[in-house]
């Protein structure tokens, strides 16, 4: 709202000390970080008060881990202010004409919806419990159904699928071949657009494909329809709305399983939002691409300062998430914080990238199914189940083989980072 009431003064002649700068990208990404560290440190003081006062606390499961027990009656739902803290600065900030951003604007609420449903829905078990004298165990089926929330997230994978594939203002731009003559700095003409580059005229024309990033492919890029034979390529836009639902999906419970211990998941998408943060600012700056030999994606660098909101709100949140917490996310957060950085991967054209950036998510999803895959397996040849991990997910194993809390989210967290520097380092090997 901010940046278009100073496009508006500027349009009407009026001038205002400081307005230049909101026509600069990077200003605006930093100012959105700065923000969004002011709202979650302020205000999310008085949204913990708020929550213990209302008792939305964590109801913890006997599961014989160290700690467990201190963490009882924290309060939960705390993704609220991740959320405010995301959607506010893009509200002030961002360009809200450009598609890019209203995407991520309804990702965010349409999964925090969900989120919250699923949350207040166990408090509300959990109230009615204490109110009838019957014990509370978490784990019971007290909130949202499972395939209620699958169908949230299929949802959302529908409408980023829907509007990537078919909304005319999402391109990706090539060179043209051939000389063209202009004195203007850049000129768009209908699907193409005439740049002066180091004195000579270069012209790009508009692609409307669903592309992504292959690493360590020369080419660099993958076409979907190639997966489909030709008699099947008018129906890519099927496949894409498959392929799309199913990170959304994977990564979105992958957060989700991954916030188990305090400031883990918060911590990591904080670096994952980093690393998409690069490629989102890259990609979407015309001289970055060039320079990188990526593809060249326009108005995505409008997206920058999302992300930036996204990591402020998450470093932000992890001074009260962090050991010992103060407040949980819950559903809220992790579902929505998953959702995002799915839609975003998904959106800078990076998706195939995600099992290194979001590897802990990818680690932590996997020790799920190969726990639970193996153990009835052999419950049916053997009559016993067995295990293969202590307990998962994976920092649960960590815990239960006597690492301190702490020591196990920072190692989580570095390894999050040498995944980030690898992913971004992809863009230059191949």
């Amino acid at each position: 709202m901010l940046y278009h009431l100073f496009e508006w003064l500027k349009q009407t002649g009026v001038k205002i000390p400081g307005g230049t700068l909101f026509q600069f990208i990077t200003f605006r990404i930093l100012l959105a970080v700065l923000l969004s560290l002011v709202i979650t440190m302020i205000f999310g003081k008085r949204l913990i008060n708020y929550l213990r006062k209302k008792q939305v606390g964590e109801s913890v499961r006997e599961l014989g881990l160290a700690g467990e027990q201190q963490k009882k009656g924290t309060p939960t739902m705390g993704g609220i202010i991740i959320i405010l803290a995301i959607l506010i600065p893009t509200l002030l900030l961002a360009n809200l004409n450009k598609a890019y951003i209203r995407l991520m604007i309804f990702s965010t609420i349409w999964l925090g919806i969900i989120g919250f449903i699923d949350d207040y829905l166990k408090l509300r078990a959990k109230r009615l419990a204490q109110q009838q004298g019957i014990a509370y165990k978490k784990g019971d089926k007290d909130g949202l159904a499972g395939w209620f929330k699958i169908l949230g997230q299929v949802v959302l994978g529908i409408v980023v699928a829907y509007t990537l594939y078919f909304n005319k203002n999402v391109v990706v731009q090539r060179e043209a071949i051939g000389a063209v003559i202009t004195h203007e700095k850049e000129k768009v003409i209908g699907d193409t657009t005439i740049r002066m580059i180091d004195g000579v005229a270069h012209k790009f024309y508009n692609v409307k494909t669903p592309i992504t990033t292959i690493p360590f492919v020369k080419t660099h890029e993958f076409n979907y329809s190639k997966l489909l034979p030709e008699a099947l390529r008018d129906y890519t836009w099927v496949l894409y709305i498959i392929i799309v639902i199913f990170i959304i999906t994977a990564v979105s419970n992958g957060a989700n399983i991954t916030d188990g211990l305090d400031g883990l998941a918060t911590g990591v998408s904080a670096i994952i939002g980093t690393c998409l943060g690069v490629f989102a600012y890259t990609s979407g700056n015309f001289r970055f691409a060039e320079y990188l030999n990526i593809m060249y994606i326009p108005n995505l660098g409008e997206l920058s300062i999302f992300i930036g909101a996204l990591i402020g709100a998450c470093v932000g949140f992890l001074w009260y998430n962090a050991y010992p917490a103060q407040v949980f996310m819950g559903d809220t957060g992790s579902l929505t914080l998953g959702g995002i950085i799915a839609a975003l991967a998904i959106i800078v054209r990076k998706e195939l990238l995600i099992p290194i950036f979001c590897g802990v998510f990818l680690v932590e999803n996997l020790s799920v199914v190969i726990q639970v895959s193996y153990f009835k397996y052999t419950k049916k040849k053997y009559g016993e189940g067995k295990r293969i991990f202590l307990m998962s997910p994976l920092h649960h194993h960590y815990q239960k083989l006597g690492y301190n809390e702490s020591k196990i989210v920072t190692r989580f967290w570095i390894v999050t980072i040498l995944c980030m520097v690898f992913a971004i380092v992809t863009l230059k090997i191949r």
